[in-house]
């Protein structure tokens, strides 16, 4: 069964597609001009220009790809086929990247140039003006449609103009009679590799879990504080499938006094709000607070100040004392991902501190990464 493109995918598909016509006509004039007047570093900024062509394929069918719903095998959808575009687009290009330094180098060792022609002008003056329309073009339609893909692409354009300017000042070097074409395509293809390097780490590493972007993990929690009945929240994670699919989990401090009923309301609405400002799916975890427990709230107080002698940076939620004959303390321990001590030295470290406190039994679990806003 066919299936309708939504209007993101068909704006998506359309800017890959003159993309790739843009460099595929851009490729074929800079190599015929190169080739004919013999500018090695223009047959290089054309080669750079192929490879962006094949840099569009990708995107092209990175964005159908992405475009797919969810299925059984992939209940979160197909949006981070849009990570392994960009690396793709990032591999692509530290490919011609070599390429052109080792034609580069062969120029600077003959040592050979000719005369420029008027024509090489125009063709990279063109150049660069299509493709600083590109980049424009692609960076516009990126955002619309949240395409780490085109977002490559305009990132790779931008870095076309620059390239293309930089085969401009060896050709009029040259005409002044210094031969720095080999070493202008020198440095144009260090840049491209540069780039290609800068593409494949960013898509690398939101393939592995990059963290979520910190000014919409803020505007979480102040949503989540800024509801009647939270006492306190720790424990969010978010949780990115590719732009524009994130979940997140938290867990939120109530009156342990609320009926169940009423606590739901809180966290259904609250779960809504998140989605409405943010466009991310929040499950939310009650966790009951007994707010008349002195006892529990002075220990609690007491354990955290001497564990922030010991452990930078240390955090304690979920505190409860079990009462029987002899007094359980449960609660977890936050610290975070650059605190260098193992698991198991922040556990005996902890227990130690409990220890001088009284004589009570102990049940922690140690967190990384863990940003708590605890009640006071």
């Amino acid at each position: 069964m066919k299936r309708n493109l939504d209007k993101h995918t068909v704006k998506g598909l359309v800017a890959s597609s003159v993309g790739i016509a843009c460099n595929l006509l851009l490729s074929a004039a800079k190599i015929a001009v190169g080739v004919v007047l013999g500018m090695i570093s223009v047959v290089a900024d054309g080669f750079n220009n192929l490879g962006d062509c094949c840099s569009g394929i990708v995107a092209l069918v990175s964005v159908r790809i992405a475009s797919k719903p969810a299925d059984k095998l992939h209940p979160y959808g197909h949006r981070r086929a849009e990570y392994i575009a960009a690396m793709v687009t990032g591999f692509l290009v530290l490919i011609v990247a070599v390429e052109l330094l080792k034609e580069s180098v062969f120029s600077v060792i003959d040592g050979k140039f000719d005369a420029v022609n008027w024509v090489v002008y125009v063709v990279l003056g063109t150049s660069v003006v299509v493709k600083a329309a590109m980049f424009a073009y692609y960076r516009v339609t990126a955002k619309q449609i949240c395409s780490d893909s085109l977002k490559a692409a305009a990132t790779d354009s931008l870095c076309d103009c620059i390239a293309t300017l930089a085969v401009v000042v060896g050709a009029v070097l040259a005409e002044f009679g210094i031969a720095a074409d080999g070493w202008v395509s020198i440095a144009v293809a260090l840049f491209v590799g540069w780039q290609g390097v800068k593409l494949v780490r960013e898509a690398s590493s939101k393939l592995l879990g990059q963290a979520p972007d910190a000014k919409q993990v803020n505007r979480i929690k102040e949503l989540i504080r800024s509801f009647d009945g939270v006492l306190g929240m720790h424990d969010l994670h978010v949780f990115t499938y590719g732009n524009g699919i994130a979940y997140a989990t938290v867990h939120v401090e109530m009156d342990s006094e609320l009926s169940a009923m009423q606590s739901h309301a809180v966290l259904d609405e609250l779960e809504q709000a998140v989605y409405r400002a943010e466009k991310v799916y929040l499950t939310a975890h009650l966790d009951p607070v007994d707010t008349h427990d002195e006892q529990a709230a002075q220990l609690e107080k007491t354990l955290c100040a001497a564990l922030e002698k010991r452990i930078v940076g240390v955090e304690i939620h979920d505190f409860r004392i079990i009462r029987g004959a002899v007094d359980k303390l449960v609660f977890d321990v936050g610290v975070p991902y650059d605190c260098t001590l193992p698991d198991g030295e922040i556990e005996k470290q902890t227990v130690a501190v409990v220890k001088n406190l009284g004589d009570y039994d102990v049940d922690v679990t140690v967190e990384r990464g863990v940003d708590a806003d605890t009640v006071d």
